[in-house]
């Protein structure tokens, strides 16, 4: 990729799309020679002409899609790990980037945090400070001691790895879709060992991206093989739960669940999940830190001046 092969639409200057301000006033700050357009997807405003868009995962499915009206568009720069719903939006020919590097310590943070609130029952204790009860009788599950399997060992499943040592687990198993034995030493279990490892865990962590091999993989074979009072968490996509099998498990009171993400997403008003015990849910708010922001919108910008300048972008989604 050239600078010369990738001219701006209707003239010689790059033009790039951002979701908000700072990205204009980074882009400004660091002297790039690129024409800055506040829009994104979920915008209302047409889409404008661009070579560079760089976007969050749109607020509505519905406007996924528009990805596709931007003329000229080169390359999508993604403010997320998650590509999924983008790779059908995208013109022949139309680059793709995510965050990599920018986004998994921000989720594995929220991750031990929803393992932490559910396990030590904060839910509890949050509805007892608005009551004005204090009531400090009954004992709750810990961390400390408890067997963790992580689903998905990519940068978030290590990141969460990794803070999990501090808790003294008694066992954290690792997943994912092939055996393997990492860089470090840790033994990577394949999913095809999943039914003789779930029975044996008292929390597990999913972490995977959505694709065809990850729908609803965690359906109502792998929940009913946990054991009664098991803790599933789920930071990964919420397509890759069976959301009717959870309910079932949920409202049986068999199971507990703690979820950053869900299907469908947004989650509408009235929906189960709102309302069934034992589900504590945040709004797919994984990397909403503002230290992922820094590390984001500084991806961003060097995005955009390797763009301009006709080098090779970094994190790169081979499709």
């Amino acid at each position: 990729m050239s600078a010369a092969e990738h001219r701006s639409p209707g003239g010689a200057r790059w033009r790039a799309l951002v979701p908000e301000e700072r990205f204009a006033e980074a882009m400004a700050a660091a002297g790039l020679d690129v024409e800055v357009v506040l829009w994104g997807p979920d915008s209302p405003e047409p889409a404008p002409a661009a070579d560079l868009l760089i976007t969050a995962r749109p607020t509505s499915p519905e406007n996924f899609p528009r990805v596709r009206e931007i003329a000229g568009l080169r390359h999508v720069h993604l403010l997320s790990l998650g590509y999924e719903w983008v790779v059908p939006q995208l013109p022949d020919g139309v680059s793709l980037s995510n965050s990599k590097g920018s986004v998994e310590d921000a989720t594995a943070e929220l991750t031990l945090a929803l393992v932490l609130a559910a396990l030590r029952e904060i839910p509890r204790a949050v509805e007892q400070h608005r009551d004005e009860l204090w009531s400090g009788t009954h004992f709750s599950d810990s961390l400390h001691g408890a067997r963790v399997l992580i689903l998905g060992y990519g940068g978030v499943g290590t990141a969460v790895a990794r803070r999990l040592e501090g808790f003294a687990p008694a066992s954290v198993t690792a997943v994912a879709s092939q055996a393997r034995i990492d860089d470090d030493g840790t033994a990577i279990h394949g999913v095809d060992e999943l039914p003789e490892l779930l029975p044996e865990m008292d929390v597990v962590i999913v972490t995977l991206p959505h694709s065809a091999a990850t729908e609803g993989l965690v359906g109502a074979g792998f929940l009913g093989a946990l054991r009664d009072g098991a803790l599933l968490v789920n930071v990964g996509r919420g397509k890759v739960v069976d959301t009717a099998a959870l309910v079932t498990e949920l409202e049986a009171g068999r199971l507990r669940a703690a979820l950053d993400v869900t299907d469908p997403e947004p989650l509408p008003a009235g929906h189960p999940l709102w309302r069934v015990p034992g589900c504590l849910i945040t709004p797919h708010v994984g990397g909403n830190t503002h230290q992922f922001e820094r590390l984001a919108i500084s991806q961003a910008v060097e995005q955009a001046r390797r763009m301009v300048d006709g080098v090779p972008l970094q994190n790169l989604v081979h499709l």
